[in-house]
């Protein structure tokens, strides 16, 4: 049976005292929760969330991390410091980080290979734009994402990477893509990445769908065959939003 991946990217929301409230109440209410679970805090709340989280089943998550180990990187948050407080994923190539902050698909690619040589977890995410769904390059900017953002990942490494597809047009808007074009946007994901690696590396990758996801349409989405997870954002501030995402799954029996 299949286990699915539930993520929650906090954004740039919640204070220290916010977010150790919710990850404490995540803790007790998922604690009988058999998927797998990670959530992203801010990096300001990060050692104090690892410290609620411990003994937990949630895993902790960063949102993005520097491309370079140490330095003079002002601003920057290495590898290191993310293992050193208890991180154990990070999500890299978010929309809103090429988007907005103009990460090309270089300075991603150099940020998921630092994070699986420090054997951290990846959460590698791609998606198009409306503009580029609307042009009818979907396909050539998926392919694009993956191929780039995987360069010189080989096969030994690829057993720590999750695929998010995010369509940057359904991302905070409240628009999702129907469970029909998502999922045939994964199997396009696994296409690829049967390409690059092998058909056994495809068929067991997880990809995770992002854009807004609540608990209404989770089990639409989860219910079709290529999409193995959600990586949530707006309905992950809140527990009475993202318990039911999670434990709502925890309840399906496909296969």
């Amino acid at each position: 049976m299949k286990r699915y991946f539930i993520a929650g990217n906090w954004k740039m929301h919640k204070t220290i005292p916010e977010a150790i409230e919710l990850a404490s109440e995540l803790k007790e209410r998922l604690a009988d929760c058999k998927e797998k679970l990670m959530i992203a805090p801010p990096f300001t709340a990060l050692y104090s969330v690892a410290q609620v989280l411990k003994g937990s089943n949630i895993l902790l998550g960063a949102q993005n991390m520097g491309p370079e180990e140490s330095g003079a990187h002002t601003g920057e948050i290495s590898v290191i410091m993310l293992k050193d407080i208890g991180v154990r994923v990070v999500i890299l190539g978010h929309s809103e980080r090429r988007h907005t902050y103009g990460e090309s698909d270089a300075l991603i690619n150099a940020k998921v290979k630092l994070a699986l040589k420090h054997d951290l977890e990846a959460i590698l995410c791609v998606g198009e734009t409306l503009e580029e769904r609307e042009r009818g390059v979907l396909e050539n900017v998926i392919r694009r994402q993956l191929t780039e953002g995987l360069r010189g990942v080989d096969t030994s490494m690829l057993a720590n990477v999750t695929i998010a597809y995010e369509p940057v047009w359904a991302i905070g808007t409240g628009k999702t893509a129907t469970p029909e074009d998502a999922d045939a946007v994964h199997a396009f994901c696994r296409q690829v990445i049967a390409e690059l690696y092998s058909s056994d590396m495809a068929k067991n990758i997880v990809i995770q769908y992002g854009g807004s996801v609540k608990p209404e349409n989770t089990a639409t989405l989860m219910a079709k065959k290529n999409i193995d997870g959600a990586l949530v954002g707006g309905a992950s501030l809140k527990a009475e939003s993202f318990v039911p995402i999670a434990k709502f799954l925890s309840f399906i029996n496909y296969i």
